[in-house]
């Protein structure tokens, strides 16, 4: 029986056979544009729909879910299936990958083959977020991360060959570990199924899964840039071109906070009981660390990648506080920090393509020249400093909200030192914006710039809209998240 969701993958692959097709330029941006767009319109109608099944008293965990044997020898099926998360990250994968066609409109040279294993990549983001198999999910989760080699080894800047090997090494390495956690808690439990809700509601020895749970969560939280494994990410994103900076922060991080709740902490409750108080102690080392970090940082792109380290363990932090207003804060904030991130590298990409450089120390007075772009990065700084209106607010207060609701001591600190990162976070964007933006323009070759094209403006505007309305009417959005939030944390917290 046809599956809704399997357009999520079957789109995707035309769209690659249509750009391998395509003989010009245009050609090809008329196949990401038709493809990207019906991924974007058929991830709005799945939001509202999975809504309105919600609304007609749909009390299933999964929704539009569907089972394929694939390999009985080892249970493996193509299982697919949603619940309000993973709908939220197929709306945002969808988003990102959209406005990253127009952020890479006039990329060249071999446009074609760029945007090839770009579409491989969304197609694996698409396949992880869709599946319910952990194998399945496993595969999609390589194919995300493999393009990522060739898309910043042979179209970034600055020491992309040496950027792409790190980034290669250091994700592949948390595959290995993901892999073996996987096989431990399948053989732990003695199932006959990968199935990820099924598993949940077997048994495994908690000795296991002491052993195991580290592995799985370190596994996914290299790639959420857990503290001290995010050292690949500011160098990756630094050399990575627009799109793929756009994509690897807004979407692809994601991945390492989704596969921590939805498999190390859903199936592992016991290990996590165990070792919560450790990784906690990490990951408000990241939010602390990578905010300090942005403070001293004068290349655009290392101030937000170290401001994604801040941002991206703030999300781990919320989902080891195992309160439900937490975890919706945690999601909420994987929402936010995708669509401002993918702002900043989109913006800072346009601005590194006119000046030729990203040190804010060598440009000044650009509000003068390219006035649309300097307000679009003032609105995506205020953004990013938790401005009220905006969807970084509403997501850290969820977040500090949810994790005071923990009434011990511990749990209250850790809360405490992370809420510092706001006073941070506003020091870097507050003195970012002030360097290169206003002032009197210290380069009379800046005055010959020119101002963002149509092309870019659809990319940033998106954006920026997409920001403002889940500041402004957060409700839905969270309503959708915290249905699904409850029935994970009952495995975690209830068992």
């Amino acid at each position: 029986m046809f599956n809704i969701l399997t357009i999520f993958i079957i789109i995707p692959l035309l769209m690659m056979l249509g750009l391998w097709l395509s003989r010009n330029v245009r050609q090809v941006r008329g196949v990401m544009v038709a493809g990207s767009s019906l991924l974007l319109a058929m991830s709005i109608f799945l939001v509202f729909d999975y809504i309105g099944l919600r609304k007609a008293g749909e009390t299933a965990q999964m929704l539009y879910t569907s089972s394929i044997s694939w390999y009985e020898p080892l249970d493996i099926c193509l299982s697919f299936g949603v619940d309000g998360i993973s709908v939220a990250m197929l709306l945002l994968s969808s988003i990102i990958v959209f406005t990253g066609t127009f952020a890479s409109w006039r990329l060249q040279p071999m446009t074609k083959e760029y945007f090839l294993w770009y579409t491989l990549l969304s197609s694996g983001v698409y396949g992880f977020f869709i599946s319910t198999d952990l194998f399945t999910m496993f595969m999609f989760y390589e194919v995300a991360l493999i393009p990522m080699y060739l898309l910043i080894g042979v179209w970034g800047s600055g020491k992309k060959e040496y950027s792409a090997m790190k980034l290669t090494l250091m994700l592949m390495g948390g595959s290995a570990l993901i892999l073996i956690g996987i096989l431990g808690a399948y053989y732990g439990a003695g199932a006959t199924t990968m199935n990820v809700v099924e598993l949940a509601e077997l048994e495994i020895p908690v000795k296991m899964q002491n052993i195991f749970f580290p592995l799985l969560f370190v596994g996914f939280g290299i790639l959420g840039a857990l503290f001290p494994f995010h050292t690949w990410s500011p160098d990756g994103h630094a050399s990575a071109p627009t799109a793929v900076s756009m994509l690897h922060a807004g979407v692809l991080m994601k991945l390492g906070g989704y596969g921590c709740f939805r498999i190390a902490m859903y199936l592992m409750p016991e290990g996590l009981q165990m070792w919560d108080e450790v990784f906690l102690v990490l990951t408000t080392i990241s939010v602390v660390y990578g905010a300090f970090s942005a403070v001293v940082q004068t290349d655009l792109k290392y101030i937000n990648a170290y401001s994604s380290v801040s941002h991206c363990g703030l999300v781990l932090f919320a989902l080891l506080m195992m309160t439900r207003t937490s975890c919706t804060g945690g999601i909420l904030q994987m929402l936010s920090h995708g669509l401002m991130t993918a702002l900043f590298f989109a913006l800072i990409g346009m601005i590194y393509g006119r000046t030729h450089t990203r040190d804010i120390r060598q440009m000044s007075g650009l509000m003068k020249v390219m006035p649309c772009l300097a307000v679009c990065y003032v609105i995506a700084g205020l953004a990013n400093l938790g401005l009220p209106g905006f969807s970084g607010f509403i997501a850290e207060m969820t977040i500090f909200v949810g994790s005071f609701e923990n009434v011990d001591v511990f749990h209250r600190v850790c809360t405490v030192i992370a809420t510092c990162s706001i006073v941070i976070t506003a020091v870097y964007i507050l003195r970012t914006v002030g360097k290169f933006l206003y002032g009197e323009v210290n380069n009379p070759e800046y005055l010959k710039l020119t101002d963002a094209t149509w092309d870019e403006k659809t990319a940033v505007f998106i954006l920026i809209a997409c920001v403002a309305a889940l500041g402004l009417a957060p409700f839905w959005m969270s309503d959708l998240i915290s249905h699904s939030v409850t029935p994970l944390l009952s495995n975690i917290i209830i068992r």
